[in-house]
């Protein structure tokens, strides 16, 4: 589990680096005014982020937890994936909150300090919702289909 996280760890700042780009991008050359700088450009960098971070757990992290690649499958993972992102977001504003209260820390130590535990959260539910060790059906039904082939 150890090497998963390291894993994670790395996606997650290749997600951070995606939100950073995405953000200076939109906020630089699409929008102009308060609305888009604060509001709509960080919920599209956001949503990049997590679409990102989603494909390096499907295909690099947990790839070989996912038996069935659909398009349908592909999807649902994704919105699960994406409300658990947000359920981590969630835990991170109030982490981020509930230290500068305590601490009165600058936000940027606040944040740093509500990732560490909003990003054990977003593994914990990535690992065991998103993500979970399912029992192989598929492969038992299988060999039951075989069992009616032979002949006595």
């Amino acid at each position: 589990m150890a090497i998963k996280y390291i894993k994670f760890v790395a996606s997650r700042l290749i997600g951070t680096l995606v939100d950073t780009l995405v953000l200076w991008g939109l906020s630089s050359y699409i929008f102009s005014s308060y609305i888009g700088h604060y509001i709509v450009a960080p919920t599209i960098s956001f949503e990049f982020a997590v679409f990102s971070n989603f494909l390096l757990s499907y295909y690099w992290i947990w790839r070989k937890r996912i038996s069935t690649k659909n398009i349908k499958t592909f999807i649902a993972r994704f919105a699960i994936f994406n409300i658990s992102c947000v359920l981590g977001f969630i835990v991170k504003m109030a982490f981020l909150l509930l230290f500068e209260k305590l601490f009165g820390w600058d936000v940027v130590f606040c944040n740093l300090a509500a990732l560490l535990i909003s990003g054990i959260v977003n593994f914990v539910l990535a690992e065991f919702v998103v993500f979970k060790k399912r029992p192989p059906i598929i492969e038992p039904l299988n060999e039951m289909e075989s069992l009616k082939n032979i002949n006595y």
